[in-house]
């Protein structure tokens, strides 16, 4: 069994697409579930989305790039790796920009930002103070009772007799008729 303190880590390759985005949120979710730190599903999952967006949007969106989520000690850490060597700037305020807001939202979500070069590219990363939820003792619940001991088939209404429905054009058509 992991105890609460043991470091947990998970590494994902992927490519920052449209598509993949929502995926990538859902297993990062489940992750955090795993470690029992769902009080922070939320603000992680939407600054894993804004990093990999940021991925899409100012690199290829075809090319390579790495998630890492790292929790130890009561720190969470959230990083993407992309090969793209330009880092991002936090942009000032601009209430009604369509774009340029990410890093923003990212910052205020986290309790720690920044970016820095690789060899290869760059790292942008996250962090958040989150410890693991306790485990609620699980309580016995009564038996779910079955149709059996509910209802017997003397106290069920009688059934009036109905003619039988002609089958309309839609019942008659199947998907080898296609």
């Amino acid at each position: 069994m992991v105890s609460n303190d043991s470091p947990r880590q998970y590494t994902l390759s992927l490519h920052a697409t449209p598509e993949r985005i929502p995926q990538i949120r859902r297993i990062v979710a489940a992750h955090l579930r795993h470690w029992r730190l769902e009080n922070i599903i939320q603000p992680v999952s939407l600054g894993v989305c804004e990093l990999l967006t940021n991925v899409h949007r100012h690199t290829r969106g075809d090319q390579p790039c790495v998630l890492e989520l790292r929790w130890a000690r009561g720190q969470f850490a959230a990083s993407v790796a992309d090969s793209d060597p330009r880092l991002p700037r936090l942009h000032g305020p601009q209430p009604f920009a369509e774009r340029g807001r990410g890093l923003a939202l990212v910052a205020h979500l986290s309790d720690s930002w920044g970016t820095h070069p690789t060899a290869g590219g760059k790292v942008v990363w996250f962090t958040l103070t989150a410890q693991p939820q306790a485990l609620r003792p699980l309580r016995a619940l009564p038996p779910t009772p079955v149709l059996s001991t509910t209802v017997s088939v003397a106290e069920l209404p009688p059934r009036e007799p109905r003619a039988p429905a002609r089958p309309s054009r839609s019942d008659q058509w199947c998907l080898s008729d296609a």
